[in-house]
Formats: structure tokens, sequence, C-alpha cells
């Protein structure tokens, strides 16, 4: 394989400073800041509906905005009074649909930014290679793209971006048309390029488990707004609210007796908290499937110890790996657990939660 070179990616860093777009009378991106580090990989992560296609519209300059500034290194890009247009933001964009000419082959297709700039002949080629390279598909340069799979073809649409060496590469939920096996393909195939390139990209998806598999940081929206910025480990086990505890992985939300938002309860001191009487548990608390241990089949004349609750088993779901519990404990809420073995259906069990996070409530 040829020597790869990344030296023409000019990486900047983006910041976006209380950004706000509106549509007549409806708030699509309400006051939203970001600071996005040179090579760093982001998700903006959320429900269909919650402003994160707009936003990356606002970053590639296809809308303007009503308030805040957005700017890449020290270049002003939007303002209240300030538009640069998409052809001079040094940015590339990969649509969902790929969007290419059918009568093109790869590398034609790959070419055809630079070659509305002008470039042509040893150039031209060189360029034209260098991105296919990046993206592992030199040797499919002259197919064309009904030749290729559904993951080929995004891996051009990705070639043509960084044929022109852009600063940032905006991707709008560019794996959602593709079967599962393939989906999982190509977040191995983004996360390697990202490696081997050092690219900026901005990653727009409303898969938790995508955006969590492959970007540096994840910022979390929700009716326009950010909810929640961070590392996908800090979402997962620090999650700040209720509804960003629902939205990123899986869990459980119980009451407990505890008034600290932001801290982490382990064992002895959750128990304490889950077993107060019920007009003191007011603290929402999410405890994650792997931080619950389930002992064997409790018999109808024994009792949980001081630290496991009894519960019952609702359903039981094989998943490959192990089985997904549903556990109805004796104050009526659910708990979602793992375990190697399937339980009868209307046992009961004991439970050891491990620890649980204190979350704050949704605004």
């Amino acid at each position: 394989m040829a020597e790869l070179d990344t030296s023409g990616l000019n990486t900047a860093g983006l910041t976006i400073d209380r950004v706000t777009k509106r549509f007549g009378e409806q708030t699509a991106v309400d006051a939203l800041s970001l600071t996005i580090n040179p090579g760093e990989f982001v998700a903006l992560l959320g429900p269909s509906g919650c402003g994160k296609t707009t936003m990356l519209r606002i970053l590639a300059g296809f809308e303007t905005i009503n308030d805040g500034t957005i700017q890449l290194a020290n270049r002003i890009l939007a303002s209240t009074d300030i538009h640069v247009p998409p052809e001079q933001r040094n940015m590339a964009m990969v649509f969902q649909s790929y969007a290419l000419w059918p009568h093109m082959s790869v590398a034609d297709n790959v070419g055809y930014p630079v070659k509305l700039r002008g470039l042509r002949g040893a150039a031209y080629q060189q360029k034209v290679q260098q991105a296919l390279v990046l993206v592992e598909l030199d040797a499919y340069a002259h197919r064309m793209p009904q030749a290729l799979s559904g993951g080929q073809r995004q891996r051009v649409a990705l070639a043509r971006c960084l044929v022109s060496d852009p600063s940032v590469v905006l991707l709008d939920e560019p794996l959602a048309n593709l079967d599962r096996h393939l989906r999982a393909t190509m977040e191995h195939s983004f996360r390697d390029f990202h490696q081997r390139t050092g690219a900026t990209l901005v990653y727009v998806t409303h898969d938790q488990t995508e955006a969590m598999a492959l970007a540096d940081k994840i910022a979390v929206m929700k009716a326009g707004k950010l909810v929640q910025w961070g590392a996908p480990e800090t979402l997962y086990r620090q999650p700040r609210t209720a509804w960003v505890a629902g939205f990123i992985g899986q869990g459980s939300q119980l009451k407990v007796a505890a008034d600290h938002p932001g801290k982490r309860l382990e064992n002895a001191a959750l128990m304490r908290g889950l077993n107060a009487i019920e007009s003191e548990r007011t603290q929402s608390v999410l405890v994650r499937p792997e931080h619950i241990q389930i002992s064997a089949a409790l018999a109808s004349s024994a009792a949980p110890t001081h630290n496991q609750l009894a519960a019952q088993v609702e359903s039981v779901i094989f998943r490959g790996e192990r089985y997904e519990l549903t556990l109805r404990l004796p104050s009526g809420e659910t708990l979602l657990a793992y375990h190697h073995t399937a339980p009868d259906l209307g046992s009961q069990v004991t439970v050891d939660l491990q620890q649980g996070w204190c979350l704050e409530p949704d605004q």
C-alpha cells in the first residue's frame, strides 16, 4: 500500500458560542456552545427533532444563525452579521445518501471537487490516489459506484471529502442506510480512518451505541439545547439527568433517600437509601445492569441479607453471551439485570446492588 500522507489535512479547532437558530416561532438550536479541539472526533447525539442536523447544516454554511458565533481557528465563519458561504469554509460533508455520480468511476467521483478548482495532470492523479488510499479503496479506482457495496460507496463519499484537504469533515448520519452488519464494519472503518488521519470530525447520529463506539466526545442534545457534553465513558457512568441516563445505555432508575445529585452511592449507602421509608425516597438513582449481582433462587422460607433485596423474575431474554432479566422489587420498581443462566419466570431471587449514580431532575 502507498505511504499515507496526511499533511494536507489542515485540522483546526472549532468554537461554537451560544449559537441560536430559529425557523419562524420554532427554536431549532438554542444557545448552544461547544469547543471542539483540532483532531477530535465529536458526535452530535439526540432523538429526531433535537436540532443536531440543523447544527451540522449551520456549521457547513447551509443555514444562517440568529445569534452567537462560529469560529474555525482564528476565523469567524458565522455571526449575526457575518456568513461565510459553504465553499469558502474549508469544510467537507458526507451525506446519508452518499450522493455519488452514477456515470463516473470511483476515481472521477473522488476527484470531482478538485477538478472544479482546475487541478489537472499528475497533481490531480496524486490527490485522488492519496484520498483513495486513506479509505483503502485505491484498488477500486476504475469501478463504477453501482458495482460497490453500500459501505464502499460511503468510503468513496468520504474520500471525495478528503481530496480537498478540509479543516473539518462533517458527517450527517452516514451509516443510517446500511444494514446492521455493515454498520458495525463501517464503525471500524471510521474509527481506523480517524486514527490514521487525525482529521477533525463532527458526526451526527441518533444512535447512542454508534456515538459511544466512535466519538472522543459526545454532545447530547434535546429540544435544541445541549444537555451534556463529555467523553462517552463520562456520559455512561455519570449522566447528569434522568433523561440522559435513559438515553445513554441501559439501566434502571430507582428512588432512594439521598440528596446528592452527581454523587456515587456504593453498596451499603445505596441499600440504606432503598430501604428508607417511601416518603424519604425522593432522589433518583441510576443502577446499570452490570452493577447488579444475582444470587441463586431464594427459597420461600429464606430472607435476603441486609445488603440484598428480594426480586421476582418477570422476563428473561437470551442475548447470546448473556440473559437479560427484568426483575420486580417489593417496592413495585423494576430492575434490568444480566445473568449467565436463565432463572425460572416468576421465581424469587436475591439481588446485590453494587453501586448507583444520583441524578439531577430533568429541567
